[in-house]
């Protein structure tokens, strides 16, 4: 079985990335499995947080033993969607050793503009991508390659493409299963689906690229700048 581990931000077709891997019918996925710990251990105020807690797995050691372990039935692929910033330092990453991590990246200009109609105050860290740079140098270091990293611009303009050079990388055989899927809610999704999946919820597929008219707000120029340098660093990897 493969494992893959794909290393998003929030607000970053992550979910709908999801839904084009769960779509095959060789694979299964969990979705964001060190949320309810990551809520547990920090003081962020995302919605529905006492739920997610009460019914979530909040010992991050079963979590990742489970991300290595788990099996379901003939599926010969385990996806994981991941945010960035729920891998908090008291986890452990020896799991990380065992499966195949991947990178999804999204100009933060629209992550800013994204997060900020359901978030009023964004820092750095509740985009992630300190932490995503962080966990592609280890990933580089443990693996002595660059691991995959696909831009979310570049997967809307063109998501056979790239979906078929991603599966590409990391020898899986790309299914033409991974571009539409059926609207609704799924039993893989997190109870926070309600809170923050509406667009995913009504889709079809991945929805055309459109550059969003809106400018980020002024009270976030410094972070886009400072999220900018760090999503350069990781663009320049990116499967073209």
């Amino acid at each position: 079985m493969i494992r893959i581990a794909m290393w998003s931000g929030p607000r970053n077709i992550s979910t709908a990335m999801m839904r084009a891997w769960e779509s095959r019918s060789d694979t299964f996925v969990v979705d964001e499995p060190f949320y309810p710990y990551y809520l547990s251990k920090t003081d962020v105020d995302h919605p529905g947080r006492k739920e997610i807690v009460e019914n979530g797995e909040l010992d991050e050691g079963v979590v990742s033993n489970g991300l290595i372990s788990d099996t379901k039935g003939d599926y010969s692929i385990y996806y994981q969607k991941h945010i960035t910033h729920h891998l908090l330092p008291s986890v452990s990453r020896e799991w990380m050793k065992k499966v195949v991590n991947c990178f999804l990246i999204r100009d933060p200009k629209d992550m800013i503009i994204s997060y900020s109609k359901v978030h009023s105050d964004l820092n750095i860290h509740l985009l992630g991508l300190n932490e995503q740079y962080e966990i592609f140098e280890y990933v580089k270091k443990i693996t002595g390659d660059v691991p995959p990293v696909i831009d979310s611009m570049d997967v809307l303009m063109n998501p056979r493409e790239v979906l078929s050079k991603l599966c590409d990388s990391i020898g899986v055989i790309f299914s033409e299963e991974m571009l539409s899927w059926s609207r609704g809610e799924r039993d893989t999704d997190g109870i926070w689906a309600k809170y923050w999946y509406k667009n995913v919820l009504n889709s079809t597929g991945f929805n055309t690229y459109k550059e969003k008219e809106e400018n980020i707000p002024d009270k976030y120029t410094e972070l886009y700048e400072e999220c900018s340098k760090i999503y350069d660093s990781l663009y320049k990897h990116r499967i073209k």
